[in-house]
């Protein structure tokens, strides 16, 4: 299972996120299409899946159902997913009103 702290980088693009909350679905980690791989890793290369093209957005916060959280360090082409389901945006709460 991939730890909370771990740094992670797509094969296809720029893309690179850190694990804010980890889950088991994380172990299907995906941007692109392909399986992201350790920061320190090689990667394989390979095209972008269009199905998967619709970028991330660096400092941004992307979850899935299963509670996984992950962090975007790098902005990149593709899509985060999990197996074939794509992460969704993390929405900011709302603060307080202060009046």
């Amino acid at each position: 299972m991939v730890k909370n702290g771990t740094r992670l980088q797509s094969q296809v693009d720029d893309t690179q996120v850190i694990v804010v909350k980890t889950a088991d679905a994380l172990d299907d980690l995906r941007c692109g299409g392909s399986p992201m791989v350790a920061l320190d890793a090689e990667k394989s290369g390979g095209d972008i899946d269009p199905a998967f093209a619709d970028g991330t957005a660096m400092g941004k916060r992307y979850v899935d159902d299963s509670g996984a959280e992950v962090l975007v360090t790098k902005a990149g082409k593709g899509t985060l997913s999990v197996g074939a389901t794509p992460l969704s945006l993390k929405e900011a709460k709302p603060l307080p009103a202060s009046d």
